[in-house]
């Protein structure tokens, strides 16, 4: 995982120790790749809707069904939760949560603090995601900070769009593109199924976990980041492995991954509850 980071004394000694900064798209990308970029990013991509936690990003996010008066979504990693990581198979529902969330405005700066009621859903199985349901709706939201959640897309990403991982943590971008998908994804004691693997201009770093990564052209969420092989170890924690269907193990040092989100969408009916038993929603239940 991009390691969860523990309060700001950490992050002074992350950053003393030589953590790469964040990294924009190299120059091994096409003059015209580029071009679109610089038209679409300014209109696409900001911080606005981004939160940072006590160790991790995150993003306030709406389903497109989901209603002004809904109290809001913040999307983050499971392994971010305050509860500490969720073992193989462990799922976390409707658990009560007080966690505090600072909401970003498009330049990066903290306009206001958000508050949980519960954590929704969490999971590290099959995925690594966690789902904050906070105090105050999406209305109170923008009425009181101008700034309207990020939508979730709802179909599956697709390989060679142009992405951005946006940190709010870090207050950084990371933009790249979607490399391809990966089987099952091992990391330690989890495994994640159809992960995202990044082109390598992506080299996102810990207090990076649960950023959103947004397709440029369209500024909905198609991923949410979560972890990359730092070492070149096999399948060991921080040092994901790739398994294909056939059970052949490939690592790719300083490669970076991130979990889709597309099948979040099923799950959360009206009034922005989670519903394990709807049509479509294939996430792990408890």
């Amino acid at each position: 995982m991009k390691k969860p980071l523990v309060g700001a004394l950490f992050t002074v000694l992350l950053l003393g120790a030589g953590i790469a900064p964040a990294t924009a798209a190299t120059s091994h990308d096409a003059a015209a790749t580029d071009t679109v970029k610089a038209q679409i990013k300014p209109k696409a991509v900001n911080f606005a809707g981004t939160v940072a936690l006590s160790n991790c990003s995150g993003s306030v996010v709406r389903t497109p069904d989901s209603q002004p008066s809904d109290p809001a979504l913040v999307l983050s990693n499971g392994h971010c939760m305050e509860s500490g990581f969720p073992g193989p198979g462990e799922v976390v529902f409707n658990q009560p949560s007080t966690r505090s969330f600072t909401l970003l405005n498009a330049s990066g700066s903290g306009v206001g603090t958000l508050r949980a009621s519960k954590i929704a859903y969490g999971t590290m199985t099959d995925t690594d995601i966690s789902v904050y349901q906070l105090t105050r709706t999406y209305a109170q939201i923008e009425s009181s900070y101008g700034i309207k959640a990020l939508e979730l897309n709802t179909a599956h990403p697709v390989q060679g769009t142009a992405i951005t991982v946006v940190s709010g943590y870090w207050k950084r971008t990371y933009a790249c593109n979607v490399d391809g998908f990966v089987y099952r994804l091992k990391e330690g004691a989890w495994t994640w199924k159809d992960s995202v693997r990044y082109t390598s201009a992506c080299q996102t770093i810990g207090g990076t976990s649960g950023s959103p990564v947004i397709d440029n052209a369209t500024g909905k969420v198609v991923a949410v980041n979560n972890t990359g092989n730092e070492d070149g170890q096999r399948c060991t924690d921080n040092n994901p492995c790739e398994v294909d269907e056939s059970g052949n193990v490939t690592v790719r040092q300083g490669i970076n991954y991130a979990q889709e989100t597309y099948g979040i969408v099923p799950c959360i009916g009206t009034g922005n509850k989670f519903d394990l038993n709807r049509p479509g929603c294939a996430l792990p239940k408890p």
